[in-house]
């Protein structure tokens, strides 16, 4: 199974980018439940660790697009790099405001500020869709590759947030987070073999990435995806702290990421001929269904084990709503469109956050999860009410020529 990926491997010039955007993702997956243990440890709240957490992903889903645009005219490394140095600093300076009790204010001034940044992923997907952009198979792989890849810095990132704040001092997740995104991210655009080559002015299609047919649909139902991320993020802290286990609330997060690590694995490893929007109805059903059980579990460990089961619906539903969103622009268009869609994950998080610190403070720990359920079957419902719609713009973009505009 494992050798399906190996292909990928043999591409000059890719192990660095890899290595890079690896730092860079392990990086990423600490900032959310960094930001929340420290909070919530400083400050006392859980909702207003989650608001904090809400205005960074805030503006990481504005800055993606804008900057997806501006990397596809004009290079990943010319505009990305300002950008990082930038947000690296402004990171740093939250932990400073926190160390020191600043007020309040500041937290969600310089940690949105630190959000300003352009998310390796798109720009790590952009790069594997022109080397295998004639090849759908291979690629199908590379972007599989590119979700456990994700799911797998989810398994270390949070566990290393938590125990360095939880041993050291609160705002050590957060340093350390800001530390490895930015290591990464350096050594991701100093890869300039496998940097896409920007498509000339006067052959760029016109009008925005979110524009074309189906777009918005996938982002709708990703950003239902990210309330069930930011949701299950602030809920699982404050389950585990309920349950007098604080610290096994970083198990729980890793496992659900293990889950949709495996799934991400075989995915990658198998050949699908049906549509990417029927997959994507059914891995939303899925991803719905497995979270049900959190509501009825008793202890801490029941929980890890129920958010093992239920990552396993997460890496499908990623791995086909990107490839999809992929599928749906122009190859002049890939990184604004591909952060188009990961733009709905970050303000489905964003959102989750903030409704994840308010269910657990209105309605408890345990029956909070109703929250990320509730979302799933949303989700299904976006997907299904625009079922033959999506499954008709995905089948015209994969003819000859540019998809036409709504």
């Amino acid at each position: 199974m494992l050798s399906a990926y190996a292909p990928l491997f043999r591409v000059p010039g890719v192990l660095p980018f890899v290595a890079g955007t690896m730092f860079a993702r392990v990086g990423g997956a600490m900032f959310g439940v960094a930001v929340i243990v420290m909070v919530s440890d400083r400050r006392g709240s859980y909702g207003l660790a989650g608001a904090v957490s809400a205005v960074g992903l805030a503006v990481l889903a504005v800055a993606g697009p804008v900057l997806g645009r501006l990397i596809d005219r004009h290079g990943q490394r010319r505009v990305a790099l300002p950008f990082v140095a930038v947000a690296s600093g402004a990171g740093l300076a939250t932990a400073l405001s926190s160390v020191l009790g600043w007020p309040v204010w500041t937290l969600f001034v310089l940690y949105g500020l630190s959000a300003a940044l352009p998310e390796p992923g798109p720009m790590s997907r952009a790069r594997w869709a022109h080397i295998f952009r004639d090849d759908p198979d291979r690629l199908h792989t590379a972007m599989s590759f590119e979700q456990v890849a994700d799911e797998a810095s989810f398994v270390v990132g949070p566990v290393a947030a938590v125990l360095v704040s939880t041993l050291w001092f609160p705002e050590a997740g957060l340093v350390l987070a800001e530390v490895l995104f930015t290591v990464g991210a350096v050594m991701f655009l100093s890869a300039r073999a496998t940097e896409p080559p920007v498509v000339p002015h006067a052959d760029r299609p016109p009008g925005l990435a979110v524009r074309y047919p189906g777009l918005v649909v996938v982002a709708g139902a990703l950003v239902l995806t990210g309330v069930i991320f930011g949701t299950n993020e602030v809920i699982a802290v404050a389950y585990a702290e309920a349950d007098g286990a604080k610290s096994a609330s970083s198990v729980v997060l890793g496992l659900f990421a293990v889950g949709s690590t495996v799934s991400g694995v075989v995915v990658g490893s198998r050949v699908f001929r049906s549509t990417l929007t029927r997959r994507l109805l059914v891995s939303a059903a899925g991803m719905c269904l497995l979270e049900a059980p959190a509501l009825l579990v008793g202890s801490t460990w029941q929980l890890a084990v129920v958010m093992l089961v239920a990552g396993s619906a997460t890496a499908p539903m990623l791995i086909t709503s990107l490839s999809l969103a992929q599928r749906l622009v122009p190859a002049a268009l890939v990184t604004e469109g591909m952060a188009v869609a990961v733009t709905g994950i970050l303000v489905g998080i964003s959102a989750g956050s903030v409704l994840g610190g308010w269910a657990v403070e209105w309605l408890g720990p345990q029956r909070a999860y109703a929250v990320p359920v509730l979302a799933g079957a949303v989700a299904v419902g976006i997907v299904a009410a625009r079922y033959r719609r999506l499954e008709e713009a995905e089948t015209a973009a994969t003819t000859p020529g540019t998809p036409g505009l709504t």
